[in-house]
């Protein structure tokens, strides 16, 4: 008889449970305590509590929190994450579990489950594996999914209970098949992307938005292409900019925080900063006619009262004070960042990117500056008689660049070589890859040849993956002017837009609340991501939110429609015959001209992947995902699949379109993009 236990499994990073797709695009859910309730009243017969980001970031696991989960439930509970040693089995028994769970460490080290077998009995050690498909054999996968350890699946869990594990919990990271992708190994290169770069004196807006979506899929398809991929961001939280947010604060303020004005903390310190320009333009306004009565120039008067402003001074003299480390301005620099970082985070969770590693300007322009005084002491660099200090690069039919200011602060570039030297540091980075717009070729061009100088082995070969700007319907964006799209208003607009078109052509019939929600946010979001990224990035673009939601033609829902369209013939298909589909078609299987056609199409898919990894061209899966699913539709338009004259017909037809499905939703998830079940 088969018995069967319900056994939920909380996966918790940075304290919350979260979800995803093999580890990526995770996305908040709920407070871990909250859902450990749920279950434990309705009867769940165990539960389970993985702190996922442990064992890649080499912590502990979340002790305080799993002793709070441990307090609030009375079924039996398994934990795991970080564990590496006899004594953080100590710890989570401790905190009330009754299991613990070891996947990692036990890799590390094996005899650590004879070790605990031996101390606290088999029944409490459990060894959980994460098992994805490579080729013809199932291998595990360490650091939550990210390595394969090429470890056969079957002969590890042979030993596990050998040396004494009294459960295997397998994971099955990739049940799909993976035709077109490559899995990174541990000696794959390693490539670190950086995007995002947001200023923490303002919110995230379309611009962003391109760059994060550009990033996110860039990372996605070069580990599709079998490398090892960090993806990181660089926060510019320091400088001029930032002091005008602050003083504005403290002078229009009145103590308003996120929670008593119910903003965002992005976008109310984007508010201060704004005003913080209204009330410097009157300044500069009554000082002009000031100056102009005095005899001076319109240029002369603009010039010296955009200096002479008294806002400006005083922004300045926060600047100095934050330079010295002012014990009120350093605290105020902290507490108000800290809202713009809630408010980033909630953008990039909407958006379903996120970063393994941040950096922040504050720390790197310091680093910056001893590798700049490094470079003098070996004679890469110069020091000129006002202390400034500059590179030549007339050699390389450039110019001079400076690199420290006559009184001792740093530049832009200052700041990307103390980036990259910790960047250097932290990962042994093999290829680089910078996402930012056009505007900064020449920079990029100097920082490569500043970083070989210096000695970083990728410096001479790191990718400035240079996009151009994102146009309006009525022009270029200009913050100034008001013409800024906002992110968050962009995609709640979009998910609106999804959802008022999807209502309008019946598409959410039969469907709950909670459904209509889910699928509008799928359907909005892969609209505005499909829209910006089908468009080669190194073009400008003019984004119109109209066109983007749109069930035909070269569109994110035209795919995602398509792909709910095939999975619905296949849920039709095995209630109605419980049809059972081979693995691989037999080489007489009867193929008509359409259908060896669409198979040669999906063989593409490998190309495709290659070829986007090469160019660094998310458009290019874009483009293959839109011709794909238009060949399909064209099929589906010229033959029947349920209804096919024979059943080998029936079965060739349903196995294509199965492999089609799967093509889309890994095509598009290298986009960033969810495909629905249904719509």
């Amino acid at each position: 008889m088969t018995v069967k236990r319900i056994i939920p499994c909380l996966d918790i990073k940075d304290g919350r449970v979260v979800k995803g797709v093999r580890f990526e695009g995770l996305r908040d859910v709920e407070d871990p305590v909250v859902l450990a309730r749920f279950y434990d009243d309705n009867q769940a017969d165990e539960l389970v509590f993985y702190d996922i980001a442990a064992s890649r970031e080499g912590r502990p696991i979340f002790i305080e929190l799993l002793r709070r989960v441990a307090e609030c439930v009375h079924i039996p509970l398994m934990a795991g994450g970080g564990i590496a040693g006899l004594e953080d089995f100590d710890r989570v028994l401790d905190c009330g579990a009754d299991k613990v769970s070891v996947n990692s460490g036990a890799l590390r080290d094996p005899e650590l489950l004879r070790r605990a077998a031996e101390k606290y009995g088999s029944r409490r050690v459990v060894l959980s594996m994460d098992v994805r498909r490579v080729g013809d054999v199932y291998r595990v996968f360490a650091e939550g999914g990210q390595t394969d350890t090429g470890r056969d699946a079957l002969e590890w869990a042979r030993l596990g209970e050998e040396l004494g594990a009294g459960e295997i919990v397998l994971n099955s990271i990739d049940t799909d098949d993976k035709f077109g992708l490559k899995i990174a190994t541990d000696s794959s290169p390693l490539v670190m992307i950086e995007y995002s770069s947001p200023n923490t004196n303002k919110p995230l807006h379309l611009g962003h938005v391109r760059n994060n979506l550009l990033g996110w899929s860039l990372a996605r398809i070069m580990e599709a292409n079998g490398n090892r991929v960090v993806k990181t961001n660089i926060v510019n939280d320091r400088g001029i900019h930032i002091c005008k947010s602050m003083l504005a604060w403290l002078k229009w303020g009145n103590g308003e925080t996120p929670q008593s004005s119910g903003k965002k903390g992005d976008h109310l310190i984007g508010d201060y900063y704004v005003a913080f320009d209204k009330h410097y333009k009157e300044q500069c306004k009554q000082l002009e006619a000031q100056y102009k009565a005095q005899g001076m120039s319109d240029e002369e008067a603009e010039k010296k009262a955009a200096t002479e402003a008294p806002l400006m001074k005083e922004a300045h003299e926060m600047l100095v004070k934050w330079e010295q480390d002012d014990p009120e301005v350093r605290a105020l620099w902290q507490k108000m960042n800290t809202w713009v970082y809630a408010g980033f985070n909630e953008t990039y969770d909407k958006l379903g990117v996120c970063f393994d590693k941040i950096y922040y300007e504050s720390d790197t322009y310091l680093v910056g500056k001893a590798k700049v005084e490094e470079g003098l002491k070996k004679g890469i660099f110069m020091r000129e008689a006002d202390n400034s200090v500059w590179a030549d690069l007339t050699d390389d039919g450039l110019d001079r660049k400076l690199l420290l200011r006559s009184d001792g602060t740093s530049v832009y570039m200052t700041q990307d070589i103390g980036t990259a030297t910790m960047r250097f540091r932290d990962f042994p980075i093999d290829k680089m890859i910078y996402v930012v717009g056009n505007e900064q070729n020449y920079h990029f061009q100097v920082l490569s040849i500043l970083l070989d100088r210096l000695g970083f082995k990728w410096g001479k070969e790191l990718v400035h993956f240079s996009y151009g700007m994102v146009e309006l319907p009525n022009g270029k964006m200009k913050s100034r002017e008001g013409t800024v799209v906002d992110a968050d208003d962009l995609i709640a607009g979009m998910v609106k837009e999804a959802r008022d078109t999807s209502d309008e052509l019946g598409k959410f019939k039969d469907m709950s609340e909670e459904e209509k929600r889910e699928i509008a946010r799928i359907v909005g979001l892969g609209a505005l991501k499909y829209f910006i990224l089908k468009v080669d990035a190194r073009k400008n673009m003019l984004f119109n939110p109209e066109e983007s939601i749109d069930f035909n033609g070269n569109t994110g829902p035209f795919i995602q429609y398509t792909y709910a369209r095939i999975r619905s013939i296949m849920r039709k298909a095995d209630a109605d015959n419980h049809i059972a589909l081979p693995e691989k078609l037999d080489g007489n299987a009867p193929l008509n001209e359409k259908e060896i056609e669409l198979i040669q199409k999906m063989n593409e898919f490998e190309t495709a992947v290659a070829e986007a990894g090469n160019n660094y061209n998310p458009a290019g899966i874009a483009n293959y995902c839109y011709e794909l699913t238009k060949d399909f539709n064209q099929f589906y338009h010229d033959y029947s699949i349920l209804s096919a004259n024979t059943e080998e017909e029936k079965i060739v037809r349903l196995v294509i379109a199965k492999n089609v499905a799967k093509i889309i939703k890994n095509g598009m998830d290298l986009l960033g993009i969810e495909v629905p079940e249904r719509m």
